[in-house]
């Protein structure tokens, strides 16, 4: 099996425990924004550490960073705050599952962005992979009887906005990786982590600072619910980037859709929350475009 399909699923398996982490830290009392910057803040330290272990595990030198660098870095970190904050307000309107699933309209987007921006354009077997991924989502985010839905709900827009926002993100990430160098492939990505989560908690702490005084305070007292969501948050991002090294966003996101599936586990082991029979068939076909993914790709 290839590296990227594997850091894929590492990936999405441990960006599905953040999100449960991030839930329930938002239920215990802290904000939107500051559910949102325990995501990064801790991640820091953490993926600063991975990238100077690596370099002298590989004997990596220090590489320099060009403006194209700091713009795609910037514009991945802000695109990934965003599409957070919209993915933790989603918890309040919908089940856990459903949640994610109105982000993941994300991965035709990715393929859209990735031809415009990067010159990477998808096979046509990718191109069905990701229909058939994006079958199963929208099966899967239609309106349930007795909850918000419709094409002008407020959901709805969260999810396309949150979809995009992630979309930009795997752009972003994937073109700072691409500038890093032709280094060892783990070290670029930790390198790359590293220094967006940087810019994502500067920019986080200045919002909250500014916009709600004290919430940041409050991450930092309530450190013993939080850092779990940094540190799965650094893991699931060292993941992503990696694949981002060495694969195509649209492919890697796409691949990504079985966070969903993992996301089921999650609503129905842990939040005890039930699925209706049009979640389980979208579920299934989420389930079939990532088989495509990993066989045909």
């Amino acid at each position: 099996m290839d590296i990227w399909i594997i850091a894929t699923l590492f990936a999405a398996a441990v960006q599905t425990m953040r999100f449960m982490l991030q839930k329930q830290v938002k239920a215990a009392g802290l904000s939107t924004g500051g559910a949102t910057v325990s995501r990064f803040l801790f991640a820091v330290p953490l993926a600063a550490l991975a990238a100077v272990a690596l370099a002298q595990m590989y004997a990596e030198p220090w590489p320099g960073f060009t403006p194209i660098f700091w713009i795609y870095a910037a514009v991945g970190g802000l695109g990934q705050i965003i599409g957070t904050y919209c993915t933790v307000t989603l918890f309040s309107l919908r089940n856990f599952a459903v949640g994610i699933a109105f982000t993941k309209t994300e991965t035709v987007q990715v393929a859209l962005f990735s031809l415009i921006f990067l010159g990477e354009a998808v096979t046509g077997m990718g191109l069905l992979a990701i229909v058939v991924g994006l079958a199963g989502v929208i099966l899967i985010s239609l309106k349930p009887a007795g909850t918000e839905g419709g094409v002008g709900s407020r959901a709805v827009a969260l999810g396309l906005l949150g979809g995009a926002m992630f979309g930009i993100s795997a752009i972003g990430y994937r073109g700072a990786t691409l500038e890093v160098g032709d280094g060892n492939y783990l070290f670029r990505a930790a390198l790359t982590l590293s220094m967006v989560t940087l810019l994502q908690s500067v920019a986080m702490s200045v919002w909250l600072r500014l916009r709600e005084p004290g919430e940041l305070t409050k991450v930092l007292r309530s450190w013993r619910s939080t850092l779990p969501v940094g540190v799965t948050g650094m893991l699931g991002s060292f993941g992503w980037f990696t694949a981002f090294t060495l694969q195509n966003a649209a492919y890697v996101r796409a691949l990504g859709q079985v966070e969903l599936i993992f996301g089921f586990m999650v609503t129905v082991l842990v939040f005890r929350e039930r699925l209706s029979a049009r979640e389980i068939g979208g579920g299934i076909l989420l389930g079939l475009s990532v088989a495509m993914l990993v066989l045909f790709l």
